[in-house]
């Protein structure tokens, strides 16, 4: 009855919770993050500010309105000219010298277009496009970081449910082997000093239960973190923490596919391409600007009369003779600024192959002690076996036995580790390949 009802108590808790696998873990990850999310609302900036360059191609049209008063004789004589409103009598000697006071309600809407700037419009706008790429790419790099967090996380916490089922087990053996062992004091066939030993191990299976326990406690905490999940947020994690079929490619072939794939290499050279355009542009300030006007013009002395309208178009060239070694300055700048992107990508490429290669490594150094570890706990579970066996016939002594089970429990706890090693090495040499994406076999 009593197991009943412990059985009963530890479903319960279950019962109220979400079933999440690590694919489902994954995917609600690149929904809710925050920093991803951050990410994407940088690359609809990005959009809009490669909008705004391109309007560069377009003419620049502007309203003005202005309320003038005055007895100025040029503001005067000017503004009855424009307004039509001049007369004959306002060639008088007096009124030219001493005009009275006259108001002037001005619209002008002016058409400017810029049909020659030596590249800079064009320029400009491909720095938004690369400007734009490198957010996406910024992005993608960071969703991969992302899914690789989550991964570690799920497992981490699988590993944490296991290694604590693992030591709950053995605190459950010691507790059986203390009350074999009372019984056989009683007897007369066990020393107080045996008895003494199994319940010091005891007391030391138990405490690393309850750092099992607390190091689950965090990698779950750690799990809804990554999910953009309050961090108390309750799971029934559903993917079981076993060994993958992921079989890697060689060595180059996956370097290569790293330099092909990795958002931060793409990154890298569209900040050369950048720096190239940055270059370009400096360049332009040497060169004129030559530009077109239109305006429209509407002088009234009261706000909808008396008015007069006139317009006019010109076209104009400016050019920069002298700005104190300015654009000289910013040349010379861009070109340092185009070799340090140089190596920036030379040093990126290097960095990415020694990523892969250090994944590939220690992918292939776990699946070894994967192998290793599982033979290791069939090994102490059958010497578990026979120790205690032993014991029980007066074989073996208590030492003999509390060292084939502290043994165990390191075996079981080396076998979980090696799982959750070789299942974390094949999404981490993804990641570096750059091939991670949320439909990855990795998850299921």
């Amino acid at each position: 009855m009593k197991r009943v009802l412990f059985l009963l108590l530890a479903i319960l808790p279950l019962s109220g919770q979400d079933a999440l696998s690590l694919r489902d873990a994954v995917q609600r990850a690149l929904r809710q993050n925050p920093g991803i999310q951050a990410m994407q609302q940088r690359e609809q900036a990005a959009g809009y500010r490669m909008q705004a360059a391109r309007s560069g191609y377009l003419p620049q049209v502007n309203y003005q309105e202005m309320v003038q008063r005055g007895n100025n004789p040029v503001f005067v004589f000017g503004a009855l000219l424009t307004q039509r409103q001049f007369t004959e009598r306002n060639f008088a000697i007096n009124s030219l010298n001493r005009p009275d006071f006259v108001n002037n309600f001005q619209s002008l809407v002016t058409v400017d277009q810029v049909i020659f700037n030596a590249g800079r419009t064009r320029n400009t706008v491909k720095g938004a496009e690369l400007g734009q790429q490198m957010e996406v790419q910024r992005t993608r790099a960071e969703e991969i970081a992302l899914m690789q967090r989550v991964a570690d996380a799920y497992l981490g916490a699988k590993l944490g449910e296991q290694a604590l089922a693992a030591a709950q087990e053995s605190v459950r053996s010691a507790e059986a082997d203390l009350e074999r062992a009372e019984s056989f004091r009683r007897e007369g066939m066990n020393t107080d000093a045996d008895v003494l030993s199994i319940r010091v191990y005891l007391a030391s299976v138990r405490q690393q239960a309850i750092e099992r326990r607390t190091q689950l406690e965090i990698a779950q905490a750690a799990l809804n973190v990554a999910m953009g999940e309050a961090e108390d947020a309750s799971f029934q994690l559903i993917t079981p923490l076993i060994e993958t079929a992921y079989e890697a490619q060689a060595l180059s072939e996956s370097q290569q596919a790293a330099i092909s794939r990795r958002p931060e290499l793409a990154q890298a050279l569209s900040g050369v391409e950048a720096a190239r355009l940055g270059e370009k542009t400096a360049k332009s300030a040497y060169w004129p600007e030559i530009f077109v006007r239109g305006v429209f013009e509407t002088d009234r002395q009261e706000v909808l009369n008396k008015a007069g309208a006139n317009w006019f178009f010109g076209g104009g060239l400016r050019w920069n003779l002298f700005n104190g070694m300015r654009s000289q300055a910013q040349v010379g700048e861009s070109r340092h600024q185009l070799a340090a992107a140089e190596a920036d990508q030379r040093q990126a490429t290097a960095g990415v192959r020694f990523e892969v290669r250090q994944a590939w490594l220690h992918w292939n150094s776990v699946r070894e002690r994967l192998t290793l570890a599982s033979a290791t706990v069939a090994e102490a579970e059958e010497s578990v076996r026979i120790t205690r066996d032993r014991y029980e016939n007066g074989l073996s002594t208590v030492t003999d036995l509390l060292r084939t089970e502290s043994a165990l429990l390191g075996a079981k706890t080396n076998y979980l580790a090696a799982l959750f090693g070789q299942r974390t090495a094949a999404v981490q040499l993804e990641a570096a390949r750059g091939t991670l994406d949320p439909g990855s076999s990795l998850f299921d």
